[in-house]
């Protein structure tokens, strides 16, 4: 196990074995259809002092090996080593920062939720057992159709028949959750997500698996509209002393047009992303106020490196945002709420706090998770520098990554995040737009801007 350790936390053994993460032939366009790469990147632990990439699906299944023994030497081996971290300015070494070692049992938990919808729906500041038993075995319907063949069919309907049992038994409980001033939205929606899933029943009945995923998609909408009815206000006070910065009390919805330069296949994307000010109030009312500047639009993409998409930089000397009104930076503290706490954690990360084993309440778990970047010792430098982490779970498990806890993230990419890994450098965001969410931002600076 020693030797393991001293392997894979050796910078010039992960410099010389590792590819990229994501090779330019994964996510490229032919014909105008996106090709996927079929096979994807494993790895083998053994008492070898060379390990071995393994790329065959079939030898990986037939030659098992130890999670225990290899969970540690995994969290070493990311990518962020060999890239730099996301600071400001990004320069091209970044100095090396180790991981901190979480206890095994935080790794061997279980895989890490991925889907960024999940994410924000176990994100939401609510505890409804009801709706949750509705929930999962939707989402559970991901994996059922990993199965090939409209076999899969067989196990999404016992998915289907779990979820609407808890339904019908819990509908009350459910209900009774609301927050009474939208309670007749949420029984709307609680009808709607009966009907649908009844039109899924019929879907899976004619055996047409490819209308399985549009529907199930609707239905966690209607899952997810629920649960944020079940929000009654903002849950707590953020400290007195960021109280006067602008803040999102809920969440935002932002869409992000990137202009795509020399790739005649993809010109114009349009990416959806969504704002938790739940868990991240003031890093996400920072953003959104920044973005009714527009002090987005017209920016370049200024890091792709095939981990990471970061923009932010403004021309000029400043590293971030310049307050019109104080002629200096504005700089915001870093914010990371733990699950299981009522309030964020300002101004530390959980590794100086000595909090190893915390669970992130917006983990870096799925691709396109957006979060501040900084400088890499001080802790509150955040301004406008933005980050996307372009990775796969499995090759960093949530809260070993070195990024849980030592930035800030406040929210997701929830449609066309795949695209993220066609941005390059020099590509332009056209626009960025808040399309729904803004009345939750409150003391905006944008308005006393004029």
């Amino acid at each position: 196990m020693a030797a393991l350790l001293s392997y894979w936390s050796s910078p010039s053994t992960l410099k010389r074995d590792f590819p990229s993460i994501y090779p330019k032939r994964c996510g490229s366009f032919h014909n105008h259809q996106r090709i996927d790469c079929s096979r994807r990147i494993g790895f083998r632990c053994s008492s070898s002092n060379s390990p071995r990439l393994v790329f065959d699906q079939k030898e990986k299944k037939e030659n098992s090996f130890s999670f225990r023994k290899c969970a540690l030497s995994i969290a070493l081996a990311i990518g962020l080593v060999t890239t730099g971290l996301p600071t400001l300015g990004w320069p091209a070494y970044a100095s090396q920062v180790g991981p901190a070692l979480p206890d095994l049992s935080v790794l061997i938990s279980g895989p890490p939720i991925k889907d960024p919808g999940a994410l924000l729906r176990y994100a939401l500041p609510i505890n409804n057992k009801a709706m949750r038993e509705v929930q999962k075995p939707l989402e559970d319907i991901t994996d059922s159709l990993k199965v090939s063949g409209v076999k899969a069919l067989d196990s999404v309907e016992r998915n289907l028949r779990q979820a609407s049992r808890a339904l019908n038994q819990g509908k009350a409980l459910i209900l009774s959750g609301v927050a009474e001033s939208k309670k007749e939205h949420g029984k709307e929606l609680l009808d709607k997500l009966a009907a649908g899933m009844e039109d899924l029943q019929q879907i899976v009945q004619e055996r047409n698996r490819d209308a399985v995923v549009p529907k199930q998609k609707e239905l966690l909408q209607y899952v997810g509209g629920v649960e944020e009815d079940m929000v009654d206000g903002f849950p707590y006070e953020v400290p007195e002393e960021y109280n006067n910065m602008p803040i999102l009390k809920g969440r935002a919805t932002v869409e992000m047009k990137v202009k795509v330069k020399d790739n005649p296949n993809v010109e114009n994307c349009v990416f959806r992303i969504v704002l938790d000010g739940y868990n991240a109030p003031v890093t996400a009312g920072n953003f959104v106020d920044l973005v009714e500047r527009h002090f987005y639009d017209g920016m370049e993409i200024q890091r792709a490196d095939g981990f990471v998409v970061q923009t932010g930089d403004p021309q000029g000397p400043a590293e971030g945002f310049i307050d019109p009104s104080t002629e200096k930076a504005r700089t915001i503290p870093l914010e990371i709420m733990v699950d299981g706490d009522k309030t964020p954690i300002y101004g530390a990360t959980l590794e100086e706090l000595g909090r190893y084993k915390a669970q992130t309440k917006l983990p870096f778990n799925a691709f396109g998770t957006m979060a501040m970047a900084r400088e890499e010792f001080e802790d509150n430098s955040a301004s406008s520098q933005v980050f996307w982490l372009l990775k796969e779970s499995e090759l960093t498990p949530s809260n070993a990554n070195i990024l849980d806890g030592r930035y800030a993230v406040f929210g997701y990419v929830t449609e066309n995040e795949d695209f993220l890994a066609d941005v390059k450098v020099g590509d332009v965001i056209e626009s960025m737009q808040v399309v729904s969410g803004l009345e939750n931002l409150v003391n905006p600076s944008y308005k006393i801007a004029g």
